[in-house]
């Protein structure tokens, strides 16, 4: 059985020069949509500022194959030119920080994460029915499998559904509350 790294998620928070707005997200845009043909990059999201916030920090959610993937991709030179290309548009130098273990589903490039509890709570309200829904189904579906195969079968079932479907989901309709300003 062969080993595969765990894919490495990074939230990068960028502060734009006034009056660069629009030529920053044009170029970033165009960067984005270049940096899918490098190795190992499995995924990148852009996180725009609100309107009307005046905010001028975006966010870029970048997940890669594994830590050595990563590296190639900020060591490389489609990275490095675009970086030097809008150095004269940023405030300072990108703001870098990977992600780990529940913090991937729970990823704010703008602020904290959420409180632990409220993580705990948000994965809880995951977990919950989607091992009920997947052990009733197992219990029906494969009643005489032996009890390892069947651990083995929900656990499976259990992580694609959670970090493909559930979590994703609950995660956009908790998000106000995640990072609201209650108390923690």
């Amino acid at each position: 059985m062969s080993h595969h790294p765990a894919p490495v998620h990074v939230a990068i928070t960028r502060r734009v020069r006034a009056g660069h707005e629009a030529e920053f997200q044009e170029s970033l845009r165009q960067f984005l949509q270049d940096s899918f043909a490098a190795p190992g990059v499995l995924g990148a999201s852009l996180i725009l500022p609100a309107p009307g916030t005046g905010s001028r920090e975006l966010g870029i959610l970048r997940t890669f194959a594994s830590e050595a993937d990563r590296q190639r991709f900020y060591e490389s030179a489609l990275f490095n030119d675009w970086n030097n290309s809008v150095a004269h548009m940023s405030e300072g130098e990108a703001e870098i920080r990977d992600l780990h273990g529940l913090e991937a589903w729970f990823r704010n490039p703008f602020g904290s994460r959420p409180p632990r509890w409220k993580m705990a709570l948000a994965t809880l309200c995951g977990v919950y029915p989607t091992s009920f829904a997947i052990s009733s189904l197992l219990v029906s579906l494969a009643p005489t499998w032996p009890l390892a195969l069947r651990s083995l079968t929900m656990s499976v079932l259990m992580v694609l559904m959670l970090t493909w479907g559930v979590m994703p989901v609950i995660t956009r309709i908790l998000q106000p509350w995640l990072n609201g300003r209650a108390t923690n």
